[in-house]
């Protein structure tokens, strides 16, 4: 008669802990965020617009709202708010996959030029009128498959030469992306402003769009995860245990390419969350991807969606593009990995 082990069920107990944690605080964020902007709105209110909408007996209810608090809720707040979360999650789940995949805590959509690459499609479909998030795909998964392609060093992937490949092609995919923002000068403006990274005007039809992407991608990752476990200790070892290598490392990039398309196509590009959420989840949950995904995903939509609320509210009535709210904590927390990886090389 086999026995549980009792220090792996605490542990799995202290990491379900932990991703209920997660949920609980993200939830919380959402419901502060949909009483903060220019208009107040009393969480109370809220919660009172919310059920009338969600309970068969909302025509028995005296509102104590305006049709005004309604549209800004529902039409306003509430999109951008769900949006915040999905990206952020995407962001974190797909920088979690690179950083497994390619055995380098420093891989993320954003560093690797994904995230350029991926925005280079959605400008090209913006100027020619074509789907955004199928174009976006096209160019993030292509991206991806170029850096990786050029960070191989034999039948290895090295990663600092990984690393220096994904900021050349980002920067050279950036460049076209200026390029064609020249050559388009009556579209400037907006195109500049979404590439900065931002939420604002983001609504329901956004989120439609980009949700079957969102979907498709996170069932892709959360297939391999066991499998991603096994890849983390190397190439010879996952071929010992079995592990079909090509096919498992073209669905995982494909799922975190799909992941990272989505968020831009809706937001443009907002760096470091798929660094810094993945790495402060693993310090505390471990490195198991069963866990560490689901975790980060979490994380990234909690994290992202707190730069989202300072970004509309820190200069009220101005509002900031949140890609300049998460570069300036992304950028000291890279300086930091990038010096302790000095010190400690792999």
């Amino acid at each position: 008669m086999s026995m549980r082990n009792p220090d792996g069920m605490g542990r799995s107990l202290r990491r379900a802990g932990l991703i209920a944690a997660l949920g609980t605080l993200l939830l919380a964020a959402m419901g502060v965020a949909l009483t903060i902007g220019p208009a107040k709105l009393p969480l109370g209110q809220v919660l009172g617009m919310i059920a009338s909408r969600l309970s068969p007996l909302a025509v028995l209810m005296e509102p104590d709202w305006t049709g005004a608090d309604e549209l800004i809720l529902f039409e306003i707040r509430l999109p951008r708010i769900i949006l915040a979360a999905l990206v952020g999650g995407a962001l974190a789940v797909a920088g979690t996959v690179f950083q497994g995949l390619f055995r380098n805590p420093m891989a993320d959509p954003y560093v690797m030029g994904i995230s350029a690459g991926a925005a280079l499609g959605a400008t090209i479909a913006h100027i020619a009128h074509l789907p955004v998030p199928l174009l976006a795909f096209s160019w993030g998964l292509g991206t991806t498959l170029l850096v990786y392609q050029l960070g191989r060093v034999g039948s290895k992937t090295a990663g600092t030469v990984l690393l220096l490949a994904g900021i050349v092609v980002g920067a050279f995919m950036s460049a076209i992306n200026s390029f064609l923002m020249v050559m388009n000068r009556e579209e400037i403006s907006q195109i500049t402003v979404w590439l900065m990274g931002g939420l604002s005007s983001r609504g329901w039809d956004h989120l439609r769009g980009a949700l079957p992407y969102f979907i498709l991608g996170f069932a892709l990752i959360a297939f391999f995860a066991r499998d991603l476990n096994v890849m983390v200790l190397g190439e010879d070892r996952a071929y010992q245990l079995g592990i079909e290598l090509e096919r498992v490392q073209k669905m995982l990039v494909a799922g975190a390419s799909l992941l990272t398309a989505a968020a831009v196509s809706v937001s443009g590009i907002i760096g470091f969350v798929g660094l810094i959420v993945p790495h402060t989840v693993r310090l505390l949950i471990g490195p198991d991807h069963r866990w560490l995904l689901p975790a980060s995903c979490l994380g990234g939509g909690l994290f992202l969606l707190i730069a989202d609320t300072l970004a509309r509210t820190l200069l009220d009535p101005m509002e900031l593009p949140v890609g300049i709210i998460t570069s300036m904590a992304g950028a000291p927390f890279f300086l930091h990995l990038l010096l302790k990886k000095k010190q400690s090389p792999m």
